[in-house]
């Protein structure tokens, strides 16, 4: 499959499916971005890789 944009609202990041975080059957690039930001944790935070989005602040 192809990869889709992050359900993440703000999120520009592509996400493959072999490596998305799936929630409610949305695919995330992310942990940070599946749970929504909710201490407004970076995109891609834990594993150092940072994207450059801006969707968790």
């Amino acid at each position: 499959m192809a990869p889709t944009t992050c359900a993440c609202p703000r999120c520009s990041c592509l996400v493959s499916p072999d490596t998305a975080v799936v929630r409610n059957n949305l695919s995330y690039c992310c942990e940070a971005c599946a749970s929504g930001h909710p201490n407004h944790e970076p995109c891609h935070a834990a594993s150092g890789a940072g994207c450059g989005c801006q969707c968790g602040s």
